[in-house]
């Protein structure tokens, strides 16, 4: 059984040898990643190499201007939110999204994926709001585990007096060096990155 299995080997290492040889003699060489039948254009190769580089340079690069912006934005549109009305601007987010929700309430896991904040983040955003008196709490009678967030009338009052002063930072930060047309352009882009969709957000006064 041994000999056999030796005879075999050799066998197969007898006709690799003579298969190479028949692909030099053909002028045949070894490329990485080519095989028998690989008759890629070694242009059209490098073409689609070179556009693949630069696809991932253009995003990265767009990439890291979305979140160099949001870095030196956000900070300031917190301080002036905090300076001119005495609103943080997590604050400000969970009072404007009450204020534009059915009956101005939503359950907590919807006001936390709605402000993008984890619901421990945003349960103690609620908490300092509920102790300001801008919202309260409601159970559930749906579900006992859950509980609603609801914006209060002085949450209202406060939220539509800080709105005019967050919307005109808003347009000073960050709007104003782009034209009606980028700006669209970067809104209509944006909502095509993730796969739910992102609705445009309410600007004052909340429903009526």
């Amino acid at each position: 059984m041994t000999s056999e299995r030796d005879a075999l080997r050799d066998s197969e290492r007898d006709g690799l040898r003579d298969s190479e040889r028949g692909r030099l003699r053909n002028g045949e060489r070894d490329q990485p990643g080519a095989g028998p039948d690989d008759h890629t254009d070694p242009a059209s190769r490098d073409h689609t190499e070179s556009a693949a580089r630069e696809r991932i340079k253009l995003a990265a690069n767009a990439w890291a201007a979305l979140l160099q912006v949001h870095a030196a934005l956000v900070p300031k549109l917190d301080r002036l939110l905090n300076q001119t009305t005495g609103l943080p601007l997590s604050w400000y987010d969970v009072l404007l999204e009450l204020a534009a929700a059915p009956g101005r309430r939503l359950l907590m896991g919807e006001l936390a994926e709605r402000v993008v904040l984890s619901r421990t983040r945003v349960s103690r955003i609620v908490d300092e709001l509920v102790a300001a008196g801008l919202v309260s709490r409601e159970g559930n009678p749906d579900d006992g585990r859950s509980a609603f967030a609801v914006l209060t009338a002085d949450g209202l009052a406060r939220y539509r007096t800080a709105a005019p002063v967050y919307l005109a930072g808003i347009e000073r930060e960050f709007a104003a060096r782009l034209a009606d047309a980028e700006l669209s352009a970067v809104a209509s882009a944006l909502r095509k990155v993730i796969t739910w969709p992102i609705t445009p957000r309410p600007t004052a006064g909340g429903r009526d």
